[in-house]
């Protein structure tokens, strides 16, 4: 019988990145002859992830101690260490994946001083960003990446660098992959940029034009009719239309136009939508009748007017039955 009268000594923070380095520096092993060698690499990966979690988070039964979790934070930045999570992640396997998301989620709210120690990495090392989101390419990984890539987005800056980078406009094809999981999760991202409602809405004319001419590009390309479908559901992104449909550059009114007659020409519209339509209609008819085309010539203008006509008549057949019903 054999007895132990010491227990094995707990890994400091600074330990556990290192641990993690090594290991993931070793999935650079890739020829055959070194397949072993990865396997050990991937295992000793799994173990470390382990050990990083139960760092952060505890076991149910013993709670993390929040400087240990604060340094492991600081060291993983100082170490370089996020830089090989992200980049390394194709080659994780499934329970490896987990925790990392898990971890991440913790490490990414750390902070000292009012300073998050991992936003200040990441917004030096934007191109993580950028990984995570061509991570919705592989269907292995797409899951993790995006939820990386949601906690990331939660800050601001980070969410401005997505909305304002051509990784963006991937967005655009990801909510439309055939895979329904990794669809559903891209549209998830793709809702969470609540930001782009205040480029839409933004004082500055650049950003108000471009990004409403990126939305008007995707939603009206009949590819992407699942995603406009979902989008004209929406109260708010109505109201957002409905604002830039007063704003004083006429490209950008002629722009909203575009979105607004969808909203309007909806057969399944809401219950919500209809009130919201029959309330304003008396300022939505006014800005329609203003509505034209600059140095436009006579075919759009007439094309224009053929629609503004269907559109008016839409808006008072819905003013009508709402106030009928009311």
């Amino acid at each position: 019988m054999s007895f132990s009268f010491f227990k094995a000594r707990s890994k400091t923070p600074q330990e556990v990145a290192k641990l993690i380095q090594e290991s993931l520096v070793a999935l650079d092993m890739k020829t055959v002859v070194e397949v072993r060698a990865l396997e050990k690499a991937l295992e000793e990966v799994e173990k470390n992830f382990s050990t990083m979690r139960y760092m952060l988070s505890g076991d149910g039964e013993t709670e993390a101690n929040t400087e240990q979790v604060l340094q492991l934070a600081v060291e993983m930045c100082k170490e370089d260490v996020l830089t090989l999570l992200v980049h390394k992640l194709p080659l994780y396997g499934w329970q490896a994946r987990k925790d990392l998301v898990h971890c991440w989620s913790i490490l990414s709210r750390q902070s000292m001083d009012s300073k998050y120690c991992c936003l200040e990495y990441i917004e030096h090392h934007l191109e993580l960003l950028d990984f995570l989101v061509v991570c919705y390419d592989n269907k292995e990984i797409a899951l993790a990446g995006g939820s990386m890539l949601r906690e990331c987005i939660k800050f601001p800056t980070l969410a401005k660098y997505i909305l304002e980078s051509a990784s963006f406009q991937l967005f655009f094809k990801y909510v439309e992959l055939s895979n329904f999981d990794v669809a559903s999760d891209a549209f998830a991202t793709f809702k969470f940029f609540d930001m782009y409602e205040t480029l839409l809405t933004s004082p500055n004319y650049v950003a108000r034009r471009q990004s409403l001419q990126l939305l008007t590009n995707f939603l009206l390309e009949p590819q992407n009719s699942l995603v406009m479908k979902r989008y004209i559901l929406e109260i708010r992104n109505l109201k957002v239309i409905m604002t830039l449909l007063k704003d004083s550059s006429k490209n950008i009114q002629n722009s909203a136009f575009h979105i607004f007659k969808v909203f309007v020409a909806n057969p399944n519209k809401s219950q919500e939508i209809k009130i919201i339509l029959a309330k304003n209609h008396e300022k939505l008819l006014d800005l329609l009748n203003g509505l034209s085309i600059p140095k436009g010539n006579k075919d759009e203008q007439e094309q224009l007017e053929e629609e503004k006509e269907m559109i008016i008549k839409e808006i008072e057949r819905v003013s009508r039955f709402v106030n009928r019903g009311a």
